[in-house]
This record gives C-alpha cells, structure tokens and sequence, in this order.
C-alpha cells in the first residue's frame, strides 16, 4: 500500500527523480511534473492526482478509455530515447519487443545486451518477436518502403543481437507465423509491464516515420489490455528461433 507520509528523498526515489527536483514541486505550485511523473506520485502517496495538481488534471480530465493515453507522438522518432531506457529500466515482470524489425532499440539504448541479461537474470520475461527475414511480407514490405537499409537486414541486425543473448534463461524469440505476417509487420507493440509504446505503421512509412502511442494500463479491457493481447496473440502462433 503507498505510504501518504514520504519524505521528498523517499518519493524521489520511488519515481525515479532527483530530491531536488521534488523539492521544486513543492516549493512552486505552477510548475507542473511530467504526466508519467505526476501518475508515480499519486501512486506512491495513495492519492488522486486531482488532489496534488488539480489545475493540470482538470485541463486534461479523462474519464474514458483514452485515461490510458500517457503520451502520442507523431513520429516514433519524436519519443526520447530517455523514455525507453526509463520504461526498459522499470520493468520487473515483463519486456516485449513485437516489432516487425526491432533493431533500432540496439542502436539507440547503450549496453541493452547487458540491460536485458540483468532483467532476465532477475527474473523478468524478456521476449522478441521478430518477422521471418526471408518471407513473403518482408519481400513485400521491403519494394514498398523502397530504402537501401532493408527490412531484412534490419531484422538480422536483431539476430545478429541476439546471438549474444543465446542462453540466457527468461529471454525468448520468436519468428510470427506466415499468416500473421500483414499483422505483425503493420502494427509494432512494445510492452513494459503496465506499460506500452505502439507503432501502426502508416502505408510506405518506416518505423520512425510513423506515429506512436505510450499506453499506461488503468483498466481491464482497455487500450493497453487490446495491444497487449494482439502482441500475446501473435507469440502464441510464432515459432522458435534456432
């Protein structure tokens, strides 16, 4: 249960924030923490986040399935690469990369190979979900974005990473099925706990180009919840990586 009597040190910890930054919060009313801040501090304390920034949350009240939308950025690319390293280095149950390609987290977040062998290690699911690199939707895929670093290689980069993860206990990769190919490679899913980062792909858009969702779990059935079980259906049907 969280405790409502945290010191500023004690909070700051627990949301992942420096004390003086707390500290701020505090002291100037106007000043007005990220929304995912403002979330792990109202979970922390046991309160509603009406209650500590009321003028913020009344501009953006949601009462409905969009309550789950933390963040929508227009281009993947737009979203921080600190937002990822945050939401990697949080998850304690389960991290899950269901893009079609998914090499672009190896270039953009230092040591992952030694991130995600901790994880695993201690005791957190590490999943990849990878396209077949020689199959039917990745030819198609690749005459229809048309660039010179192709969907294939992008995916043998990842191979290529996770080779060096081989054996690890608690990280698994999977090739989807033939038949779910279309699906797989028109919407990524990126799933950090309660957490979740979602890419559909827009027509001969790659992967950066296209928008992306940061979805929060708050309720059964939810938005999180759909994603989640579209990636979990699409692991069900994959087949091992040898």
């Amino acid at each position: 249960m969280a405790d409502a009597n945290l010191t500023a040190r004690q909070l700051a910890g627990r949301v992942g924030v420096t004390p003086k930054t707390v500290e701020r919060w505090l002291a100037d009313e106007a000043l007005i923490p990220h929304p995912r801040n403002r979330a792990d501090v109202s979970d922390a304390l046991g309160v509603d986040e009406l209650m500590l920034w009321p003028s913020a949350v009344r501009g953006v009240l949601k009462t409905g399935p969009d309550r789950e939308l933390i963040a929508a950025y227009p281009y993947r690319s737009a979203c921080p690469t600190s937002v990822w390293a945050s939401l990697i280095g949080d998850a304690t149950t389960d991290i899950t990369f269901a893009g079609y390609t998914n090499y672009f987290v190896w270039l953009e977040q230092p040591a992952l190979h030694q991130t995600l062998r901790r994880k695993a290690e201690s005791g957190c699911r590490v999943r990849f979900l990878l396209g077949h690199p020689e199959s039917s939707t990745t030819r198609q895929r690749e005459a229809v974005e048309d660039v010179a670093l192709t969907v294939s290689t992008r995916i043998r980069i990842t191979l290529e990473h996770l080779d060096k993860l081989s054996g690890v206990p608690g990280v698994e990769a999977r090739y989807s099925a033939p038949e779910d190919g279309t699906n797989h490679v028109s919407l990524s899913v990126f799933r950090f706990d309660a957490h979740a980062l979602v890419t559909p792909h827009l027509a001969r858009l790659v992967g950066h180009d296209s928008p992306m969702m940061h979805l929060r779990r708050m309720q059964d059935g939810g938005m999180f919840d759909r994603f989640a079980e579209h990636a979990d259906e699409l692991w069900g049907r994959g087949t091992a990586i040898a």
